[in-house]
């Protein structure tokens, strides 16, 4: 029970009172105990597969999985207290499962993959560490789209620029290769929330009419434009469409979250159509892409071989699934990164794929949560775009892989193999939970109900 002063404002045992076990630390560790459990059971169950008793690496297995998972809790309980107390969980669930499924498709990928969680895991607690307040880098706008521009230009360079499967998205760093462009959006989606909430209200009134449409002054879409612009062509110049995709949507969701115009959504949605065209007609493996999304089977064994393989993956799971290690989704080209939704779908099943669509959404309405308790604009813009960032390439991939869309090539958040998309991912969980935390500090305590309280 929360106390008051005689004025009728809480006093300060109020707010420590929400520390203790069984508010939002302590939710968060039951859920982290139950998704490492989770986890470990999938990892027995495929190891099960290829031998007749228990697997001896199990139980090792359950204490690494554990002790990243209790480390992690700890630091935010020390650095973020009163963050938002699923996100890390829901997480912990997903890159688990993913792990489990890359162990079973690729011995070698597994021990990069644990390495790389490592990485993030560091990534997640430095950057809970060095960004005590995400409101100081609103002033660095455009030092951030400086950052972020350079970031998407260094696999351009000559000698440390690497191009693989047509694609000139990686740099080489001795004995690792890493793609900054993960990264860059992560910068770029700062620069862009600094830079609307300096100038939100010029971008929200009309000022002229253009082509019968009110519009804000133009002048004001300059330097937004401009980084906007570079970033694309850079990334198109890359061959990394996937990207461009989700770079754009995420400009015109943030338009969007800091103006609440509707005309700048269908603006984008006319921007996005006439730029997909240009694509088709420039780029012969975005024909074959479209080619393969909308008839597969027309030429199976070249281009919709990988989309066809995809489709009988997940329709030999069914509903149950054949089970961890009983099913054959090995055939699928790049099936630890681009595919890994079809492997699940196979030996997971329609159950299986569903829970893990679940826990992405959950995810993005946690971060939309944040994004609506957290009272500073930037911070608000910030975590909004963030988690559209996210939800969107989750969108495209598990689009692609169903053929609901075309094919890409982006990666499944926190899931699919792949060390710079994990590790920038754990950088925006941290950033989350470093404004979840925030902005229920900032809030006056009047009640332990207060739904400002992510603990309830």
């Amino acid at each position: 029970m929360i106390t008051s002063s005689p004025a009728g404002h809480p006093d300060s045992s109020a707010r420590v009172s929400r520390l203790r076990p069984g508010s939002p630390r302590g939710v968060e560790l039951t859920l982290l105990i139950g998704a490492g459990l989770l986890t470990t059971a999938a990892f027995g169950l495929a190891a099960l597969a290829t031998r007749s008793d228990t697997p001896p690496n199990v139980i090792p297995f359950l204490g690494l999985v554990l002790g990243l998972l209790g480390t992690a809790h700890v630091v935010v309980r020390r650095l973020a207290p009163m963050a938002e107390p699923t996100l890390l969980p829901l997480v912990a669930f997903l890159n688990g499962i993913g792990y489990v499924m890359i162990a079973r498709l690729n011995e070698n990928f597994a021990g990069r993959q644990s390495v790389w969680t490592l990485a993030g895991l560091v990534a997640f607690a430095t950057t809970l560490v060095a960004f005590r307040d995400i409101r100081r880098l609103e002033q660095y706008r455009y030092l951030l789209a400086l950052t972020g521009t350079a970031l998407l230009l260094l696999p351009l360079l000559p000698i440390i620029g690497q191009e693989i499967r047509g694609a000139r998205i990686w740099i080489s760093l001795g004995l690792f290769t890493i793609q900054p462009g993960e990264f860059a959006k992560v910068v770029l989606t700062m620069f862009l929330a600094g830079y609307l909430v300096d100038k939100r209200e010029l971008l929200t009134i009309s000022t002229r009419r253009v082509a019968g449409l009110h519009v804000p002054d133009l002048r004001h879409f300059g330097p937004l434009g401009l980084a906007v612009a570079v970033a694309l062509l850079v990334m198109v110049a890359e061959r990394d469409l996937g990207s461009s995709l989700l770079f754009f949507t995420l400009f015109v969701v943030m338009m969007y979250l800091a103006t609440s115009r509707l005309a700048y959504v269908l603006g984008g949605f006319g921007f996005f159509m006439a730029g997909s065209v240009v694509a088709y007609q420039m780029f012969g493996h975005v024909q074959r892409r479209v080619s393969a999304w909308l008839d597969p089977f027309a030429d199976v064994n070249d281009s919709g071989f990988q989309v066809a393989e995809a489709a009988f993956a997940m329709a030999d799971g069914g509903l149950l699934g054949t089970g961890l290690g009983e099913g054959t989704p090995d055939v699928i080209p790049a099936v630890t990164t681009d595919m890994i939704f079809a492997a699940i779908g196979e030996e997971l099943g329609l159950v299986g794929a569903a829970a893990i669509l679940v826990c992405f959404m959950l995810f993005v309405g946690a971060g939309f949560r944040v994004a609506m308790v957290a009272s500073d604009p930037f911070e608000k813009l910030v975590a909004g775009g963030l988690t559209a960032l996210l939800g969107f390439q989750v969108i495209v991939i598990v689009g692609g892989v169903t053929r609901l869309l075309p094919l890409t090539g982006v990666t499944l958040p926190f899931v699919s193999y792949g060390g710079s998309s994990l590790v920038a991912n754990y950088v925006i969980l941290a950033i989350l939970i470093r404004i979840s935390d925030s902005a229920v500090r900032r809030q006056p305590v009047t009640s332990s109900a207060d739904p400002t309280y992510f603990g309830q």
